[in-house]
């Protein structure tokens, strides 16, 4: 009992002790104090500035970042106007001669990873040329639901620091340096396509699958690849080499994709850098840098691909009958005629002025395809045609047996024109190409002109930017693909204004 008194007790005293500690004696001469001023309310926090993107999605694996997996994401989305080329449909049955219409030119994500210094891995996946007519899960007739597919996958293991091998699912191109271009630092708003002469034929949008080696000696980069070609055409037959008129086939004397194609494809891409190096991490040759780099880089590159196109001359005369019908790879003869194609480019970007940060870029490329007699391919980039006729809506002639030259001029103009932080780079380039197959009807060949000039805004750089571009493309109107005749050349103008968010 008598610890719990003392207990009892020393609660009694401690509660006393609190409760005087609460309470104030009022000051002398009775009056209650003031009460307390009020606490001014926290300031409000300054707008967050801007930042350089620096690493941008990366998230390190280890303390000093030797280990890490980064996330790479852009859209660049066009709103156009496009004057149709001949005979171009909208829709099933309805004939237009020209629309304004919104499309996702690309929308990517590549996720990169580094597991130390010798060993990387990053996967390439996306959607491109997405509108309301074409691009979708039936390319030439839906626009809906396009398939989200893998552009590249890739492992790499660097052997020393001259020397790095990979394989996979690869953009190790060869022919020129915008054979693999970034497709977030282009100079103007868009490639010529003629950079990728195989698209979609016996590649998988520009990207193959095999092993390579890469790498950098002293100023000289290089790259070197062996690849299997994707099976193509495969509803061509001997007898689509020629055209039947009463059960007679002959042949158009016109080389296309061999359908039995197997052999390796070989591409080598050599440049050198007279001023600073350029990041060959990844595979993708920078189109401008913005005057934060002096470049000066001259390369020279190829492919060839063995038997890849097939022909029939117009001396092959085939009578159909119903065992030619039934077996035309082994009753009809066909020429073989191998893919050979070389390109010698330079590139040169540089800063003019320190002070406003002005800067100029030029490249200029020279190729020479070997793609079988006559051969000539169009391509409409996010073609607003619907359908699968060549000619259709914005095509113009891509590839080919020939020769053609393409170049670009940019330049930086000074800073704050618009600002802080905003820049503008006007810019103009020009497609020339001569291709045997592509001619009027006495036989005379037209050369391919295309025309482009635009300005770059630079909100942050490529990180955020819309660009204005004007074009104007040639219309080979009449053209017949088993000739390669045509009536009439017009040019027609397309205007695109295109933004782009890299992160």
């Amino acid at each position: 009992m008598r610890p719990s008194r003392y207990a009892l007790l020393t609660g009694a005293l401690l509660t006393a002790a609190a409760a005087s500690a609460q309470v104030q004696p009022p000051p002398a001469g009775g009056q209650a104090p003031p009460p307390a001023a009020p606490t001014p309310p926290p300031a409000p926090a300054a707008p967050a500035k801007s930042v350089p993107y620096g690493a941008g999605l990366k998230v390190n694996l280890s303390p000093d970042g030797s280990k890490y997996i980064r996330f790479l994401t852009w859209h660049q989305v066009y709103t156009r106007y496009t004057k149709n080329n001949e005979g171009t449909i909208r829709a099933l049955g309805k004939p237009q001669k020209g629309q304004v219409d919104f499309g996702l030119r690309r929308s990517r994500l590549v996720i990169l990873a580094q597991l130390n210094p010798r060993f990387v891995i990053y996967t390439h996946m996306g959607i491109n040329n997405q509108n309301a007519v074409g691009g979708g899960l039936t390319p030439t007739t839906d626009g809906k639901k396009p398939q989200f597919f893998i552009h590249e996958a890739v492992t790499e293991y660097k052997v020393n620091k001259y020397l790095s091998l990979g394989g996979g699912l690869h953009y190790l191109n060869g022919i020129s340096r915008i054979t693999s271009a970034s497709t977030t630092s282009i100079l103007p708003m868009d490639l010529p396509l003629t950079n990728f002469p195989t698209i979609e034929q016996t590649d998988q949008f520009a990207r193959w699958l095999g092993v390579y080696a890469k790498g950098r000696v002293g100023k000289l980069d290089y790259r070197f690849s062996v690849s299997d070609p994707f099976l193509t055409n495969q509803a061509s037959t001997p007898l689509n080499l020629g055209t039947t008129v009463n059960n007679v086939n002959t042949g158009t004397g016109i080389a296309t994709y061999s359908p039995q194609n197997t052999k390796h494809v070989y591409q080598g891409y050599v440049s050198y850098n007279f001023l600073e190096p350029e990041a060959n991490l990844l595979p993708y040759f920078t189109g401008t840098y913005l005057g934060t780099k002096r470049v000066f880089s001259v390369g020279a590159g190829f492919l060839y691909n063995k038997d890849a196109m097939y022909s029939r001359p117009t001396s092959s005369v085939v009578t159909v009958t119903p065992a030619v019908s039934a077996n035309p790879f082994g009753l009809v003869g066909t020429d073989k005629h191998s893919l050979k194609m070389f390109g010698v480019d330079a590139f040169y970007d540089v800063p003019l002025d320190t002070a406003s940060r002005t800067a100029l870029t030029l490249y200029g490329v020279y190729y020479n395809y070997n793609m079988g007699p006559n051969h000539v391919r169009f391509i409409g980039p996010e073609n607003p045609g619907y359908g699968a006729a060549p000619t259709r809506g914005n095509a113009v002639p891509q590839s080919g047996t020939g020769n053609s030259f393409y170049g670009q001029v940019g330049y930086l103009l000074p800073q704050k024109l618009l600002g802080p932080k905003a820049r503008l780079q006007p810019y103009v380039a020009y497609l020339h190409s001569d291709y045997e197959g592509l001619h009027y009807a006495n036989g005379d060949t037209k050369a391919v002109n295309v025309y482009d000039a635009g300005v770059n805004v630079l909100l942050d750089g490529h990180n955020a930017k819309v660009t204005l571009n004007y074009r104007a493309r040639p219309d080979f109107e009449g053209y017949i693909p088993t000739t390669g005749n045509f009536n009439r050349l017009d040019y027609k103008p397309e205007i695109t204004l295109q933004t782009q968010i890299f992160l």
